[in-house]
């Protein structure tokens, strides 16, 4: 779409669906799931207020609510592309369905059933995501062991699940089958804590709202086979002081990250440069000049916006002139976990790993009216400067109600390498939860409201020097 601004031709193939994994069996599909399953969860904690007994959730209907929404996005995105058809965008625009092959640096080969045909491209941009990473010794069958492309399609909740990684889908996915309270749900990670790359005081919230929604967290262990046994999953772990022990369960997601489908993407006469994490590029392009690669496909960060943000600059890039380099410092995230963890730029551990000397202030979230109002005081917001007296902004991580709503802003500042004095005097909706972010940079520049050596426990500020 970005390339019909500029008035030039465009030819999209795509060898299975529109809108791939950020629609189905991924960012939007899992995230319905995350959302019913929150709410089942707050139902289910809430009965004694209500004097009601605990519902009956039917997979079934969750299922189909959840295929709904990806209809809805899937058919929007298909509706868009045929109106094109009769906008001013029409001469421009064509779609073909089939698998392409780049057979030289201007040409791709599409296969479609018995259908090939060549086109010819002054530029070729190369999107075609990624897939679930399996595991040698692990044998995937997408019934009884799954994958983030199987979970989905079963076709009632399963009394028991294993989870072979506790990385972000990892615990994603542990959060929503324990939310609906139907799944007795085992989680495997070989080091001593989940989600190795956050910091320590997030994870323990994560941890103990999963532990006490009933996940088992194997920590510390190494597992030593996993199979089918009578259509049930049976698995070995060995701990770390020589110990092993056998369990049981129904079925087993195997959540290990993923890996770019670059598979027969190109001839050997095409030299594209490979990393074991994908096509190496300079700002999307590839050791091919008129050749670019964006999304899942890169060695970059794997994000769908992060795909949409290189695939825009790349279009930039090959026919005008992008206004400002490629930047990842200032990408928001977001984990949907029990409760949400969301942040941007740095956090302790990556600043610490560069070498770098910061200010840190933390508040709590009973500190902010509007949790209190909602009832979800669990949870901090965390800013981190440069500990100097510019402060910079480093980045922001928030776990807790409506976490998500709260980045925009202090990206922006991190764009723009700001420190916080804006983000301080910014007059916010009242009450929100962006109100926290002000009192930690009214924190930082000593004229908060609350005060840390009197509020010990929900308000603290610190420096780290390495």
């Amino acid at each position: 779409m970005r390339s019909l601004d500029f008035r030039k031709t465009t030819l999209l193939i795509e060898k299975s669906r529109v809108g791939g994994a950020g629609v189905a069996n991924g960012a939007l599909s899992s995230k319905a799931w995350w959302e019913l399953s929150r709410e089942a969860s707050s139902f289910r904690k809430n009965l004694k207020r209500f004097n009601l007994k605990e519902p009956t959730f039917n997979y079934s209907e969750i299922q189909q609510e959840v295929r709904r929404a990806v209809l809805e996005r899937r058919g929007m995105l298909e509706d868009h592309m045929q109106l094109m058809a009769t906008s001013k965008h029409s001469d421009l625009l064509d779609y073909k369905h089939g698998s392409a092959r780049i057979i030289s640096p201007n040409e791709i080969e599409i296969h479609d059933g018995p259908d090939t045909q060549t086109v010819w491209a002054d530029n070729i941009i190369i999107a075609t995501g990624s897939r679930p990473r399996h595991l040698p010794n692990i044998p995937v069958d997408e019934e009884v062991i799954l994958t983030s492309e199987g979970i989905e399609n079963l076709s009632e909740f399963p009394e028991s699940l294993v989870i072979v990684g506790a990385g972000v889908i990892g615990c994603e996915y542990a959060t929503i089958f324990s939310g609906f309270g139907k799944t007795k749900v085992h989680l495997i990670d070989k080091g001593n804590r989940i989600l190795p790359f956050e910091d320590e005081d997030v994870v323990k919230i994560v941890e103990r709202n999963m532990e006490n929604n009933g996940v088992l967290i194997h920590r510390s262990s190494k597992l030593i086979r996993l199979e089918v046994k009578n259509k049930r999953v049976e698995y070995e772990l060995q701990y770390t002081d020589g110990s092993k022990e056998v369990f049981n369960v129904e079925k087993a997601l195997v959540s290990v990250g993923r890996i770019p489908n670059y598979e027969e993407l190109w001839n050997e006469n095409v030299p594209i440069k490979m990393s074991s994490r994908g096509i190496l590029d300079e700002e999307t392009q590839t050791s091919v000049g008129n050749i670019y690669a964006v999304g899942d496909i890169t060695s970059d960060i794997a994000l769908v916006n992060v795909g949409e943000l290189e695939g825009r600059f790349a279009v930039e890039k090959i026919f005008g002139k992008p206004s400002r380099s490629l930047m990842y410092e200032n990408i928001s995230t977001i984990m949907f976990v029990s409760p949400e963890v969301a942040g941007v730029g740095l956090n302790e551990i990556q600043a610490r790993e560069k070498g770098l000397d910061y200010k840190v202030v933390t508040l709590d979230y009973s500190c902010i009216p509007r949790a209190i109002a909602k009832g979800s005081t669990q949870g901090f917001i965390k800013l981190l400067v440069s500990n100097d007296a510019e402060m910079k902004v480093l980045g922001l991580k928030i776990i807790g109600y409506q976490a998500s709503s709260a980045m925009h802003a202090v990206a922006l500042l991190i764009s723009m390498g700001r420190g916080i004095e804006e983000l301080a005097e910014c007059i916010h909706p009242h009450p929100s939860i962006t109100e926290g972010i002000q009192e930690c940079a009214r924190m930082l520049l000593g004229k908060s409201l609350f005060k840390p050596d009197a509020l010990r426990g929900k308000l603290s500020a610190r420096e780290y020097v390495g």
